[in-house]
C-alpha cells in the first residue's frame, strides 16, 4: 500500500510528461533525467499537461506500483514548472491526491525529547 509509512518521501516531478508512458518509461525517467533510484522506496508523482491527471510509481519491496488518477472536475494544485522536483510529506500527498491545495498544509516540526541524565 502506498503511503502507509510516516517516513515516506514523495517527489513531484514539476514538468508534464507524455501520459502514454508506462512503468518502464517512468522508471527510466526517474533514473536518467532525475538521477534518482526508482527502486529506493520513494513515491514519484508525474502530471499531465492539462494538470487534471497524475501518475505515480512506487517500489514497495516486491514490485513496482503504477497508479493513475484523473479529476472529474478541476485541476491538481501543482508547483510552478521550474525544471526540478519538489518533495512532499505524506500528509501533503494525501491532499494532492484528493485534489486539494497541499501548499496550505503547515507542518509543525516536533523536537525529539532528550534523555536527561
Amino acid at each position: 500500500m502506498i503511503g502507509d509509512r510516516s517516513d515516506l518521501k514523495v517527489v513531484l516531478v514539476t514538468g508534464p510528461i507524455d501520459f502514454r508512458a508506462g512503468i518502464n518509461k517512468l522508471a527510466a525517467l526517474v533514473a536518467h533525467a532525475l538521477k534518482k533510484d526508482p527502486y529506493c522506496g520513494d513515491v514519484f508523482v508525474f502530471r499531465s499537461k492539462r494538470m487534471d491527471r497524475l501518475k505515480l510509481i512506487h517500489f514497495d519491496g516486491s514490485g513496482m506500483i503504477l497508479a493513475t488518477k484523473w479529476l472529474e472536475a478541476g485541476k491538481f494544485v501543482w508547483p510552478p514548472v521550474e525544471g526540478g522536483v519538489i518533495k512532499l510529506s505524506h500528509a501533503q500527498m494525501t491532499l494532492l491526491l484528493g485534489g486539494m491545495d497541499w501548499r496550505r498544509l503547515e507542518e509543525n516540526p516536533v523536537r525529539k525529547p532528550t534523555m536527561a541524565g
